[in-house]
């Protein structure tokens, strides 16, 4: 018997268009699976300010964990970490160590604007180390936000799952 529940947010219009096949949902809900916790939705959504942010506060309140994969890195349609942040009035500002942890990571000169909108994020979140590429994801609240690259994605699950809450 089940008494922790979780919701997926696969976050893409790459995803909705057909041009990227998501495999992100699978993998989660294998971790949840093997940790007992069980999976009661997965919603595909559009790269959109309005519906991930309609989307989240929705799930935070309906499940015990969220997870977000896609939306923060470092492209113009990268919004999932700002719409977060407005979802639950927090600032949206640069993470000191998120910062930092990517300004070590780049070669001197190559930590260009669009790498540094990767440590941008709502204030006094939870890091979520990445192992591969250093570009962290965050915990707010019951919320899991993650990458949407399948192999940067599931190390970093791998780690939320060892030191789940």
């Amino acid at each position: 018997m089940y008494n922790k529940t979780a919701g997926i947010i696969i976050i893409g219009d790459e995803i909705l268009s057909g041009r990227t096949q998501d495999t992100n949902a699978n993998y989660i809900a294998k971790q949840l699976i093997n940790n007992g916790i069980d999976l009661k939705e997965i919603r595909v959504i559009k790269d959109e300010f309005k519906t991930i942010k309609k989307t989240v506060l929705k799930f935070h309140k309906l499940y015990s964990y969220v997870f977000t994969t896609g939306g923060i890195g470092p492209t113009h349609d990268d919004i999932t970490s700002k719409s977060i942040s407005k979802a639950f009035n927090m600032e949206y500002c640069f993470h000191p160590k998120a910062f930092k942890i990517l300004e070590n990571y780049y070669p001197k000169g190559e930590f260009n604007e669009g790498r540094q909108k990767m440590a941008m994020m709502p204030k006094d979140v939870e890091l979520i180390p990445n192992p591969l590429t250093v570009a962290p994801g965050f915990i707010l609240k019951n919320i899991y936000v993650l990458p949407g690259v399948p192999e940067i994605m599931k190390k970093m699950v791998d780690y939320v799952f060892q030191n789940i809450k």
